[in-house]
């Protein structure tokens, strides 16, 4: 057997490790020369997977060079490429058309429309159409998407009229297309969902509970394999997902879908002509279950059947993310001890010295991701989230994203009057913010020595605001300590000069990052 595989990236590697483990001979296309998955194939084709004419001289090269069977991605946006490819050659594959309609979200919407599949409200818009009509139509609050992009870019709730010019303008810039969906906002817990599709029948490989924050953007902190939602409700979701395969008529091949459970039920959010990326297809499915859907997806795009896929144990995956306030990365710590846990199984990381890091408005701005394995739910998650806090990208001092951050600058005030990126200790007790406005920038006392460690201004605080929590759930408590440990400074003594208010609005607005770039940043002032 002999494959082709669209993208060499991290989303690709369980594809080019399971097709070689199989004895496959396997190619892989991707832009990148450098890609992970570029040294692992037999072949590397230099091509931009966007080129689906340059893909198709490629796979026609292979085939007159020894023979193709199949074509295949998972976790890119190009599944309709594959399909362009597959036709177009004769090999077993879902239909261009049906791909493309996989592909476009509009597309998509009007399929489900025809069918009669829960789905949102919708209205398509293009650059040089007046969106007012579609917000009129779907009402407010309602989500704007580009309809050709994956990973949440230029994905917003939109909850006020005034928010909504800026958000199709983000939407537009994000489409390749340069067209957007305006669709109804359906509030409630979302679901991540594979399938195989073969033959008539649609064959599930898990549901998962994804964790979405950081409004009014939708950014994936993670996700937990299998879901913790009783039976009925998961019976609800993978109806309505399996009635969108069908009206989409995909097949053979995989499915990929993230259903919403509404008040009014489940209504299919997207589902794609691919196996989903974000680690849930590759890591936690068959970490969870014992059971790898790439294997079976690869089978079927070579013609062959699925095989076995009962799930062999019932165990338990969580993936989770971590994140950085904006700024330079001058060192990244902790990726040892993340490693050590002994319920982790995977780190990867995208933050790295040098690297210009923002607050992740989507799912390709955030810093990495854990991935852990457990017998029960409360062991996976710990572990997880354990590991994910234990990831600590420093900042360089006095850089200028960074102060605008901390300024309040870059960011969005939402209609309630909230501050978009949210505070990193927003939820904390009354208490905290009193305490902070009645704190002065210093304190005059003696100065300490040139270049020293400036010590911060303790403050009194109850317990419970103490254990308030961060975007990860580091406590405050927790996070005074890690500053401590890594800058080695001290709570004031009685008359000494300190850190006061800036340090601690800075510990408020970006959690012990903050923090710890303010006390780098006034050691390196003092040190000239």
């Amino acid at each position: 057997m002999r494959v082709m595989i669209l993208g060499a990236g991290v989303m690709q590697l369980p594809a080019i490790r399971i097709a070689r483990d199989q004895g496959w001979r396997v190619a892989a296309a991707d832009a990148d020369a450098s890609a992970p998955g570029a040294a692992l194939v037999d072949e590397f084709l230099h091509v931009d997977l966007k080129d689906r004419d340059a893909l198709e001289s490629a796979a026609r090269r292979l085939r007159e060079s020894g023979g193709l069977d199949g074509v295949f991605t998972a976790g890119t946006d190009f599944s309709a490429n594959v399909a362009w490819v597959a036709a177009r050659l004769g090999l077993p594959g879902i239909p261009y058309e049906v791909a493309l309609d996989a592909s476009h979200k509009g597309r998509m919407r009007a399929r489900f429309e025809a069918a009669g599949v829960p789905s949102p409200r919708f209205v398509t818009v293009g650059s040089d159409e007046d969106p007012t009509l579609a917000a009129e139509r779907v009402g407010f609050p309602l989500v704007v998407k580009p309809v050709d992009n994956m990973g949440a870019r230029g994905c917003r709730l939109v909850t006020a009229a005034r928010e909504y010019g800026p958000a199709i303008a983000e939407a537009l810039r994000s489409s390749r297309s340069g067209r957007a969906i305006v669709e109804e906002y359906v509030e409630g817990p979302e679901f991540s969902l594979d399938a195989i599709v073969h033959g008539d029948r649609v064959e599930l490989c898990g549901v998962a509970d994804r964790h979405i924050a950081f409004a009014p953007f939708f950014v994936e902190l993670g996700h937990t394999m299998p879901s913790a939602y009783p039976p009925d409700a998961i019976a609800e979701v993978v109806r309505v997902f399996e009635l969108g395969v069908r009206a989409l008529g995909l097949g053979p091949g995989a499915a990929k879908g993230d259903i919403k459970l509404g008040k009014r039920g489940a209504v299919v959010g997207e589902i794609a002509a691919r196996l989903s990326g974000g680690y849930m297809s590759g890591w936690t499915y068959p970490y969870a279950s014992g059971v790898d859907p790439t294997l079976a997806a690869l089978r079927v795009a070579v013609g062959l059947p699925p095989g076995d896929l009962a799930p062999r144990r019932d165990w338990v995956s969580a993936e989770r993310a971590f994140i950085s306030i904006p700024g330079t990365v001058s060192r990244l710590l902790g990726e040892r001890e993340a490693r050590l846990d002994p319920y982790v199984k995977d780190v990867f990381l995208r933050l790295a010295p040098g690297f210009r890091a923002v607050f992740p408005s989507n799912n390709v701005e955030k810093g990495g991701n854990v991935i852990s394995q457990a017998p029960d739910r409360a062991s996976a998650v710990a572990a997880a989230e354990r590991a994910a806090r234990s990831l600590l990208p420093i900042l360089e001092p006095e850089n200028a994203a960074t102060e605008d951050f901390l300024a309040g600058g870059g960011g969005l005030i939402l209609p309630d009057g909230r501050a978009w990126p949210p505070r990193a200790f927003g939820e904390a007790p009354e208490e905290f913010r009193e305490a902070l406005a009645l704190l002065p920038e210093d304190v005059p006392g003696s100065e300490p020595g040139r270049g020293a460690p400036t010590p911060y201004l303790r403050l009194e605080l109850s317990p419970e605001t103490l254990a308030s929590r961060d975007w990860l759930g580091r406590t405050l408590e927790e996070s005074l300590d890690l500053v401590e440990r890594l800058s080695g400074v001290r709570a004031a003594r009685p008359g000494e000069a300190a850190l006061a208010g800036r340090f601690w609005k800075a510990l408020e607005r970006g959690g012990w990052q903050a923090a710890l770039y303010v006390v780098d940043t006034e050691r390196a002032l003092r040190a000239g």
